[in-house]
């Protein structure tokens, strides 16, 4: 109920009510675009071959009724869902470990130096052959699209602190793991949620190119096999499922950001 009511006092915010006017514009300023023949006289470069709102709409109410496109949209999010918490579970304790001992982190910093920069699309033919299943490797690709994020933002995070709060703990006598729980994760969490706001839209784009290449079914299967039968508004309206996923789930991180975060005025 407490999340109901912020979410609606959100809606009555000022900034609110202009992204909804915004995006009403620009649905009302695509639709013209794309009947711009019919209206106009004339196609529009681009825009003209798109189909129009309308179009996707009624698409998109006529999947409404199938149970394949609900199994697709759980699936999805199942994937995207447990990629990203195992890479919060894994990557954020890292992360710490790598920014607070030094030996650990010229030990493995080179190496996650090394495979950060790989593509988590690259990952999938190996992901494929090692691990067993279908669900295994999309889920893997998600996971390895936010894990290299949100470890390095955490570690970022705390070589972002003040040195003089370490100063300060240790004139009061902290003890490390006092330090560690009064100093350094509440000094890095500003850092560690926007790269979990990050590594919550790279598990999405991980999660498409991941279902077209190794799932059986999902969203990015939804599209990709709606592009092999030229079904425009389909692909249009997968990628506005996806869009609407990936804000509202951005959204909650921030949520849970915001209540943990309660003494940082925003």
């Amino acid at each position: 109920m407490q999340l109901l009511n912020s979410f609606g006092k959100l809606f009555t915010q000022r900034s609110t009510r202009r992204a909804v006017v915004s995006l009403v514009v620009f649905v009302l300023l695509w639709e013209i675009g794309s009947r711009s023949k019919e209206w106009l006289g004339f196609a529009l470069p681009w825009i003209g071959a798109v189909p129009a709102p309308s179009a996707v709409l009624k698409v998109w109410v006529g999947l409404l009724d199938d149970p394949g496109y609900w199994q697709s949209w759980y699936l999805s999010l199942f994937r995207v869902m447990a990629g990203f918490i195992a890479a919060m579970v894994i990557g954020i304790p890292l992360g710490l470990l790598m920014a607070v001992s030094k030996t650990f982190n010229r030990l493995w910093f080179p190496s996650f130096e090394v495979l950060r920069p790989i593509p988590p699309l690259a990952w999938v033919p190996l992901a494929i052959l090692m691990l067993p299943g279908t669900e295994p490797p999309v889920i893997f690709v998600t996971f390895i699209a936010a894990f290299f994020a949100t470890v390095l933002n955490t570690l970022l995070g705390v070589q972002s602190i003040d040195r003089s709060y370490f100063r300060a703990a240790q004139c009061l006598g902290f003890s490390r793991k006092d330090t560690l729980f009064h100093v350094v994760i509440p000094g890095a969490m500003p850092h560690v949620f926007i790269g979990l706001q990050i590594a919550m839209g790279l598990s999405w784009v991980a999660l498409v190119a991941g279902e077209m290449i190794a799932g059986k079914r999902g969203l990015g299967y939804m599209i990709y096999d709606a592009y092999s039968m030229v079904q425009i508004p389909t692909i249009i309206m997968g990628m506005l499922t996806l869009g609407f996923l990936g804000f509202f789930s951005s959204a909650m991180v921030r949520y849970l950001g915001r209540r943990l975060m309660a003494w940082r005025s925003y």
